[in-house]
């Protein structure tokens, strides 16, 4: 069996015609998504001086919406798959909606963080969900190129939020950081209504149990990579969450293999393609959040650009990210997997060792400009290897996989570049923050490197 026939069972059947317009209707649905964990950076200080948030507060705002998605998502691509992905998007799309309205009406920190966590349950259903109808809807080459499409999203939508934050803080006020997913979300509702096929799921029924020690696990795990970021690796909260979060998967690992009807099949993360997807979007994002961690304190403290001029140097980053997936989504079908990787891994590296190299300003964004272009590419690699492994009734349990590992990674990223620039935080020069390029650098290296090895093809 072939991937095109394994992600796409209607493949022999005539290409639904509407397929680039729900294309452009989940990758909006989805931007927003990814808009929402950095567009809240920037209003936090006007949050936390409304509301009277102290610095514990603040943190937690801007970490339980990462934490709930984080952990919910193999819950939603689970659902997606077995009562049908259209049906899961518009259930995550109307709670995320109407999360977003609560938020930008509290008046208290308590309020707050429902409405964040109850955002982060919307995203986690919507996600894996919107990315199963994406597999399911396109074909061969026109998948790799939507796959592509997919990918750009992931580093245009942490620039657009980044840049939004500071345009709608500084202008109407934070509740409009939030507002703002109010008319968007009501839309594409009734976009995906008229235009996404409900495509049917293959019954059965959800793991209650599996599920719950998925989220514990991962949002243990996602908590202790942050918290090893701001308290240190080596802190009591840290070391009890990572603890906590191994035992989950244990525990999760024998349910799996006793289930009648596990979350997913243990046997679909033993493939090597499914593997090698899910350490490339693990190491591709936690480059990308790099970049945009260190280069928005380089040219915040280093430089004392705005809030909003620092969001205008990454729309050069957003860019790159966007045309280098979408050359990759190209390439892919005639080039493979193994190549893209490779090609943008060294690509990303070459880029942040110039910026760690020439500390210069220009140099600074180019470089973060071509890592972001290296990463984009990875993001497609990631994506198409994974899915030529996947059986089409496994695509949404496969796209929350993704989706988690997403998280892992951006929670590692601003964890290790932390720890290693941490005197950069403290006392901000030149060559305390090219310590973290050029980790960033060596990281991509040496995952560059090691995709040279061959990946067995899937059967």
């Amino acid at each position: 069996m072939t991937a095109q026939e394994k992600t796409a069972p209607d493949s022999a059947a005539a290409p639904d015609p509407r397929r680039w317009r729900v294309l452009g209707l989940l990758g909006v649905a989805q931007l927003m998504l990814i808009v929402d964990v950095t567009v809240v950076a920037i209003a936090l200080p006007d949050m936390g001086a409304d509301l009277g948030l102290d610095r514990a507060g603040l943190t937690w705002v801007a970490s339980v919406y990462a934490l709930v998605f984080g952990g919910l998502m193999l819950l939603g691509g689970k659902a997606a798959d077995v009562v049908g992905p259209r049906r899961v998007v518009l259930a995550g799309l109307g709670v995320f909606t109407l999360a977003s309205l609560l938020a930008g009406t509290a008046d208290t920190a308590g309020m707050l963080l429902t409405a964040r966590a109850l955002q982060g349950v919307g995203a986690a259903a919507m996600s894996p969900a919107a990315l199963s109808v994406v597999v399911r809807t396109f074909a061969g080459a026109e998948l790799s190129r939507a796959l592509g499409v997919w990918s750009a999203l992931g580093g245009a939508g942490a620039a657009v939020g980044v840049l939004l934050g500071g345009v709608l803080t500084a202008g109407p006020g934070w509740p409009w950081v939030f507002w703002v997913n109010v008319p968007v979300g009501a839309v594409l509702l009734l976009a995906v209504l008229r235009w996404v096929r409900p495509w049917p799921g293959a019954g059965g029924r959800l793991d209650l149990l599996g599920a719950a020690l998925a989220t514990l696990a991962t949002g243990s795990v996602v908590y202790g990579l942050v918290a090893a970021g701001d308290r240190g690796w080596l802190s009591a909260q840290t070391l009890v969450a990572l603890l906590l979060g191994a035992v989950g998967y244990w525990l999760l690992a024998l349910r799996l293999r006793a289930a009648s009807a596990p979350l997913l099949d243990p046997a679909m993360l033993v493939r090597r393609p499914v593997v090698r997807g899910l350490a490339l979007i693990l190491v591709a994002t936690a480059l990308m959040i790099s970049v945009f961690f260190l280069g928005s304190f380089t040219l915040q403290q280093l430089h004392g650009f705005s809030p909003l001029d620092t969001g205008l140097c990454f729309l050069p980053v957003a860019a790159g990210t966007i045309v280098g997936s979408n050359l990759a989504g190209r390439v892919l079908p005639r080039r493979g997997v193994r190549a893209v990787s490779v090609a943008g891994l060294l690509v990303a590296a070459a880029g942040l060792a110039a910026a760690a190299g020439i500390f210069s300003m220009t140099v600074l964004v180019v470089g973060i400009t071509v890592a972001g272009f290296g990463v984009g590419a990875a993001f497609v690699a990631a994506s198409a290897s994974l899915f030529s492994a996947v059986r089409p009734h496994e695509a949404g349990v496969a796209s929350g996989a993704l989706s988690t590992f997403h998280e892992f990674g951006a929670a590692i990223g601003v964890s290790a570049v932390s720890s290693v620039a941490a005197a950069a935080l403290l006392e901000p020069s030149f060559e305390t923050f090219a310590a973290g390029y050029w980790f960033a650098a060596g990281v991509a290296l040496v995952a560059g490197l090691a995709s040279l090895a061959p990946a067995r093809a899937a059967r």
